[in-house]
């Protein structure tokens, strides 16, 4: 009876060009989104937030229910996935990155303090304080799967861009040591002397300098990587803490935890560059990708100081949660996303047809949690627009669709395509969909 109706429509020279200018529109083409850029800050007092340092807010709080005062917090080089130590609970927590969720809780040692992850992200290493150990974790079963003897209070922990060599700061009282690590072999090979009291560490990009604060000291030490000889150190403030390194390598910022302060230093000249007022008692330190910002948490103040590293001067200061210590900061992909498309249903009306319950639910692949307001367009399988709705509470987008009768039966009864184009935390996602006679 349709495909009469329709013969006879045509036969009398229905005005088909009302619908003309919706065949001249080409398909929507995705655009790739730019990507994230998030802060991960563990707080001792329970939880890690989340901040998006494109608006310097806190985004949400992530609560692992096992886990118990975070220490330290590192993410993959891909973004993909963060590690916290909880020091109490001896577990490390693995975050997935793109949907913020708490994936495991993985048993390391005792105490579990410095977390740094391999350049290949295939394997996490885990400094154990009260074990004097260190935990290696594989990325792709999340279970330990090695302990590597270090000696007493590991605490800070680095390694190299080519992943051949872990560094391993131990926080004792007295004069210090940073041991050095075949990650190969996973055994010990080296003890650096450095200062009193050795906390913290890290390797310029290229591989070439350790940067080692000690906390007792007051100074930092530049060790040459090749030779494990000291080039020298650098005086900063009262009790140092943490350290981050320029994207170049050319400079230090060190956080000092009782001056309440951030020093800069020149990695290059081996001097002081400024010192900073932050807020009380600083940690840890992280800057950005590009380098332009340092953020650095206050354990007192509950708060994180943003440092802008041209100006060298603090450019605001947000608040997080209790007890702020460990920070990371990373650029993370948009989530994953998996689009549903379901049956729809077509009828007939004048000089043209009506797709009635066109419709397409979206997901986190990952989580399966649906994704809300984001739009979804539907289009024939030839390209030609039909309608865009938007997807509600439980990520269902639906509509209904007027069509010309130029776009022909034969196209709409093979379907339909619904498609989300992305954004910076949902992927895209395309599905098909049916299309059936009343």
């Amino acid at each position: 009876m349709l495909l009469r109706q329709i013969r006879k429509l045509f036969a009398a020279g229905g005005a088909v060009a009302l619908g003309s200018a919706l065949l001249l529109v080409p398909p929507g083409a995705a655009v790739a989104a730019p990507t994230r850029v998030l802060g991960y800050v563990a707080n001792n007092g329970g939880g890690v937030s989340v901040l998006d340092t494109a608006t310097n807010a806190v985004t949400t709080t992530l609560i692992d229910s096992t886990g118990d005062s975070p220490y330290g917090v590192g993410v993959a080089f891909d973004g993909a996935r963060g590690y916290v130590t909880n020091v109490r609970d001896n577990t490390l927590t693995v975050i997935d990155t793109p949907t913020n969720s708490v994936d495991a809780a993985v048993p390391v040692g005792d105490g579990p303090a410095g977390v740094v992850v391999s350049p290949s992200g295939g394997h996490v290493y885990v400094s154990n304080y009260r074990a004097g150990t260190v935990s290696v974790v594989d990325a792709a079963t999340l279970t330990t799967t090695e302990t590597i003897p270090v000696g007493a209070n590991a605490d800070g922990i680095a390694i190299t861009p080519d992943g051949k060599r872990l560094y391993v700061a131990h926080d004792v009282v007295g004069p210090g040591t940073v041991s050095v690590v075949d990650t190969g072999t996973n055994t010990e090979i080296a003890e650096i002397p450095t200062g009193n009291t050795p906390t913290a560490v890290a390797v310029t990009p290229d591989g070439a300098k350790l940067v080692v604060v000690n906390k007792f000291s007051n100074n930092v030490a530049v060790v040459d990587t090749a030779s494990n000889a000291v080039l020298g150190t650098v005086p900063v403030s009262f009790i140092p803490h943490g350290v981050a390194l320029s994207p170049d390598g050319t400079r230090a910022y060190v956080t000092n935890s009782e001056g309440h302060s951030l020093s800069v230093v020149d990695l290059v000249a081996l001097t002081p560059v400024a010192q900073i007022p932050v807020g009380s008692r600083p940690i840890s330190v992280a800057l950005t990708p590009d380098g332009a910002k340092a953020y650095v948490t206050n354990f007192t103040s509950g708060t994180v100081s943003i440092v802008d590293t041209a100006t060298l001067s603090v450019a605001g200061t947000v608040p997080v949660g209790v007890n702020p210590v460990g920070i990371a900061i990373h650029a993370v992909p948009p989530a994953p996303t998996k689009l549903v498309a379901g049956y729809a249903s077509l009828q007939l009306r004048l000089l043209g047809f009506t797709v009635r319950g066109l419709d397409a639910t979206l997901t986190e692949s990952h989580t399966g949690n649906p994704v809300v307001g984001k739009p979804v367009t539907f289009r024939t399988i030839k390209g030609h627009p039909l309608c865009t709705a938007t997807t509600n509470s439980s990520g269902k987008a639906q509509c209904d669709a007027n069509v010309p009768l130029l776009v022909g039966l034969a196209t709409l009864v093979r379907g339909y395509t619904a498609s989300y184009a992305g954004d910076l935390a949902h992927g895209p996602s395309v599905s098909h969909g049916s299309i059936g006679l009343l």
